[in-house]
């Protein structure tokens, strides 16, 4: 299943680290990755396509999991299928 995960907030050391352990930790596979530091404010944005194997970790789970990690690092982190998140950026 493919999923697109959107992070932003404040930069800071470790952001990529612990989203990227935390997939690793759901045996999810980092297709694609783009990242930037927005303005003189240094808000950090990162978009990620991923494969879930729901066999190994759910969405739910991995969800969940993401959510932790966002509240420890005070950034907002999403997950979306990527075919809702297809949906709902057509034009």
């Amino acid at each position: 299943m493919k999923c697109v995960i959107s992070v932003l907030g404040k930069d800071s050391t470790g952001i990529v680290a612990a989203v990227a352990t935390t997939l690793a930790e759901c045996s999810a596979n980092i297709d694609d990755i783009s990242q930037t530091i927005l303005g003189e404010e240094e808000i950090f944005s990162m978009t990620m396509l991923i494969t879930l194997r729901p066999e190994q970790c759910d969405f739910n789970t991995v969800q969940e999991r993401l959510e932790a990690v966002s509240k420890r690092l005070g950034m907002q982190i999403t997950i979306q299928r990527e075919d809702v998140f297809q949906f709902m950026y057509q034009v």
